[in-house]
């Protein structure tokens, strides 16, 4: 008996909002170049009327590997949170123009405004983000259903949410309601100093709520910090099933249950590096949630990667489909 959704993720809901900027702009606004900022409400609001010609787009790190797996043809849902506002009904309609499910109705009433990050492009190619947190990060277990939750044959956990104690209870009770109700559980790590600030949960979140763990170099290193992937990567090993550690140019390691697999990967220079790891989680998870083998699953994850660094933007373009038939993978 097929559940209702193959992939269920859990995350930030970011309206990533682009405009093209001058440097002589950037240094009136006092932006800075080239990095991601947070920002405060009002800072915010000052930036996001300053931009030109913006052009909007549903973002956040999850949402992006659903968008991947929506190309796929799987049945996907997101459970995130956005304002009833101009930003939130359009991020909640692109979602579900993507084939996702979008869960959760825009809420209401005094809230705060949707999540947006604010995304200057300069000349040179450089893209300088400004991130106003709002409501996604308000995200709490009240936010999840049951029903959901237990209609996931996989979940995927956005590491990012993590930083407040109702992102965390979100996530176990997503968690724990998939696993009872017989399907996997996972994270994507996110973010190396998302790890610093909760070592000692994101460890116990590992080995006792999760069966399979994404993430990169930097990301598998902060955890046990042995300062030597291979170290590290046998510690998390020892307390999760599944681990999959993405090096960039050096390919993929996989170990499942003991087993190793490395896959490698062709040396490219990306367009956009933007989505390449939230693209990798779409192929490896659609892998995985069609039953192919580990090796499958990670060159899969490998394709979708290299396809979205092959133009700007962290959604894929192309038939992903398309380009596993083409590499002999389905």
């Amino acid at each position: 008996m097929s559940k209702k959704y193959q992939v269920v993720g859990i995350g930030n809901a970011v309206v990533d909002v682009i405009a093209r900027a001058e440097d002589t702009f950037l240094d009136l606004m006092g932006i800075q170049k080239g990095i991601m900022q947070l920002v405060e409400r009002e800072r915010g609001e000052t930036l996001y009327a300053a931009m030109k010609e913006r052009v909007q787009t549903p973002g956040g790190s999850v949402a992006n590997t659903l968008a991947g797996l929506g190309n796929l043809g799987l049945r996907t849902a997101f459970i995130g949170r956005v304002h009833d506002d101009a930003l939130g009904r359009f991020y909640a309609d692109a979602m579900e123009k993507d084939g996702t499910d979008f869960v959760n109705a825009p809420v209401s009433g005094g809230e705060l405004p949707t999540s947006r990050s604010m995304i200057f492009v300069s000349p040179d190619g450089e893209r300088s983000m400004n991130t106003y947190l709002g409501i996604s990060a308000e995200l709490g277990p009240e936010d999840v259903s049951e029903d959901v939750a237990a209609e996931a044959e996989v979940v995927f956990l956005e590491g990012y949410l993590f930083d407040k104690d109702k992102g965390k209870d979100a996530f176990i009770r997503t968690a724990r309601t998939c696993r009872a109700a017989g399907g996997k559980a996972g994270i994507a790590i996110s973010d190396p100093f998302c790890v610093e600030r909760h070592r000692d949960d994101f460890l116990n979140l590992i080995e006792h709520e999760m069966d399979y763990v994404i993430g990169n170099e930097a990301e598998i290193m902060s955890l046990y910090q042995n300062n030597d992937l291979e170290a590290d990567l046998a510690a998390v090993a020892a307390i999760c099933p599944l681990v999959v550690c993405t090096r960039s140019g050096d390919g993929v390691s996989i170990i499942h249950e003991g087993a190793r697999y490395d896959i490698p990967v062709e040396k490219v220079v990306p367009v956009d590096a933007t989505g390449a790891g939230d693209q990798f989680a779409a192929g490896f998870l659609y892998g995985l949630a069609t039953g192919r083998d580990m090796n499958t699953a990670g060159r899969m994850g490998c394709v979708a990667a290299a396809e979205v660094i092959s133009h700007i933007g962290p959604r894929p373009e192309a038939n992903l489909q398309d380009l596993f038939k083409t590499a002999g993978l389905i």
